[in-house]
């Protein structure tokens, strides 16, 4: 077994799903008493947050790479970056490290081309809505990101960073969601993705008007099978 270094704290809470999936999925595959060879590198999000904001990616790059560089030289084989909106620094991240980084987009289109999909909704985080960084890697992949409206990019991104990474979760936000994904359907939508690892802790794939491809479990099941590989 690969041991696996993640880069973490970008919201705790979502960090703390990444811990128990990769390590539920070594139990499941392994049996016993097995658990996942992880390294955790938890960031304080607060500052990061601040340079998202201000625009100040490539300062959000070399903290992110200097945890990197810990993890790497701690004994991490890979790199799991527990968060969609600082994929964004992916690039410089890989180029502080000799280990690969493990993308949390490749699995999630992986997973919409076994189904079958091409027509895909995104809801995420503004950042991750707007910029190139992710749907440009969907669209490289053979797929056709939609991404919602301005007024509900507005919302969905208020729901992440005013209650989710704060641990809230509350109803009235959770049918602000499901009716986002309700007229990404409209608009010809087959499934969406939850392209922000919090969002998977407001709503369940059974509540989704569409067929749901949540980031944060697709990644850390590939991860799981990168390190469990011979």
């Amino acid at each position: 077994m690969k041991t696996l270094g993640l880069l973490g704290g970008m919201s705790w809470e979502s960090t703390a799903t990444y811990y128990r999936l990769l390590n539920e999925a070594v139990r499941d595959r392994c049996g016993g008493l097995h658990s996942a060879k992880l390294l955790l590198a938890s960031v304080d999000f607060a500052p990061i947050a601040g340079m998202m904001r201000a625009d100040r990616w490539h300062e959000a790059g070399v903290s992110l790479s200097q945890s990197a560089r810990v993890l790497e030289g701690a004994g991490a084989e890979a790199l799991v970056l527990c968060t969609n909106t600082l994929h964004k620094v992916a690039p410089q991240i890989e180029a502080a490290v000799s280990i690969p980084l493990l993308h949390i987009v490749d699995p999630t289109a992986a997973a919409i081309t076994a189904a079958g999909f091409e027509r895909v909704g995104l809801i995420a985080t503004r950042f991750t809505m707007e910029a190139e960084f992710y749907v440009d890697r969907l669209r490289q992949r053979g797929l056709e990101p939609l991404i919602p409206g301005e007024s509900d990019r507005i919302e969905i991104h208020r729901i992440i960073f005013e209650e989710l990474v704060l641990g809230r979760v509350l109803e009235v936000s959770r049918r602000a969601l499901q009716q986002a994904i309700a007229r990404l359907a409209a608009r010809g939508a087959q499934g969406v993705i939850f392209g922000c690892t919090e969002i998977g802790l407001l709503l369940a794939a059974a509540d989704s008007p569409l067929p749901v491809f949540d980031t944060t479990v697709l990644h850390a099941a590939s991860a799981a099978d990168w390190a469990l590989e011979p």
